[in-house]
């Protein structure tokens, strides 16, 4: 009988190792998938942010048939649990995938913008691809595009604010805010992404991304 209990007890203490091993293997496993599901979200919109508001090498002014949207090349609307975030941005996408709009210039006095592909350009100027580009948070989902293809599940939150200058003309971040009046006053953009594991063997997994805009917005 003692060696029988004994014999228990020894298994009992095996069987509780083995299960204490186990969930802290599939604990680290949802924090590496949340690790790696919001690196490749954040690395794609690290990109693109980049590339906002870059219309070519002329001002916006100065481009004949222009529309609405490059003068407005960023917008974040909504409540709390439902934003979008619309930008406009130079095309990171694949090679011969058709762009928004196209803008064409000397890159001296002359710059027109086109719907998709301008086609062939003339000898001198240069075409700059340019995308509309929409994120949607809804329902606990970080979407993209028009058709809202799901990027990420389990998303607790998803959160955009801008950092700006003292003006117009400043260089460096002077706060960040989350709707920034004076858009030429934008210098950078910070991303704040929570994700949640829906077994819940890891606390909500929070991650941020701050990145510098290469090209003035307004």
């Amino acid at each position: 009988m003692v060696a029988l209990a004994l014999g228990v007890m020894l298994a009992l203490g095996a069987a509780q190792i083995f299960l204490s091993a186990r969930e802290t293997y599939l604990a680290q496993y949802a924090a590496a998938v949340a690790q790696e599901d919001a690196r490749f979200v954040l690395s794609k919109i690290a990109q693109e942010v980049r590339m906002i508001g870059m219309f070519g090498c002329q001002s916006t002014d100065s481009i004949i048939n222009a529309p609405a949207a490059f003068k407005a090349p960023i917008v974040w609307q909504g409540s709390a649990g439902s934003r979008s975030w619309r930008f406009v941005s130079g095309d990171v996408g694949l090679q011969g995938s058709r762009p928004d709009w196209t803008v064409v210039s000397d890159c001296k006095s002359y710059a027109q913008a086109y719907s998709g592909h301008p086609g062939p350009v003339a000898p001198g100027e240069t075409a700059f691809a340019l995308r509309h580009i929409v994120y949607w948070f809804e329902n606990g989902q970080l979407k993209v595009g028009p058709n809202k293809a799901v990027l990420l599940d389990n998303v607790v939150a998803f959160e955009v604010s801008f950092g700006v200058a003292s003006s117009a003309w400043g260089h460096s971040v002077w706060r960040y805010e989350e709707s920034p009046r004076d858009l030429a006053s934008i210098r950078s953009l910070k991303v704040a992404l929570t994700l949640r594991d829906p077994k819940a063997r890891v606390k909500d997994q929070s991650y941020h991304l701050v990145v510098a805009l290469r090209n003035r917005t307004g």
